[in-house]
């Protein structure tokens, strides 16, 4: 079965503008247990967690990164960077959801609630 691939267009002065909508735009959560018993086991946590940093994921919570995608295309450039650095141990999850569904995260510190924003740290042009 095929999936038709839905754009919403945008006609002004002349030009068609791709709109970006919270339907579109993806966010990309990695959760992992990783082993540290060993120092080779440690060496292999410090090098997936330093590379989910350099590839633009933040820390959300120990052991959870999350990182803002401008469409599906792109999460899977990097969903795929993360296949390719996975430790030969450990539990990784990835799980993709729509900026509207992560808009709608409570987040709570302690008893108090926060503002769900998470800043992205790399500047896309729309």
């Amino acid at each position: 079965m095929r999936r038709l691939k839905v754009y919403f267009f945008i006609y002004t002065k002349n030009v068609w503008i791709m709109r970006f909508n919270e339907y579109r735009i993806m966010w990309i959560l990695v959760l992992f247990d990783l082993p540290t018993e060993t120092p080779k086991e440690k060496k292999a946590y410090t090098r997936f967690r330093k590379e989910l940093l350099k590839d633009g994921f933040s820390m959300f919570q120990f052991s959870i990164y999350v990182r803002h995608c401008s469409s599906r295309e792109n999460k899977n450039v990097h969903v795929k960077r993360i296949k390719e650095i996975l430790p030969e141990k450990g539990h990784v999850g990835i799980l993709s959801i729509t900026d509207k569904q992560f808009g709608m995260m409570e987040i709570f510190y302690g008893k108090k609630e926060e503002d769900g924003f998470i800043e992205p740290h790399q500047l896309e042009l729309f």
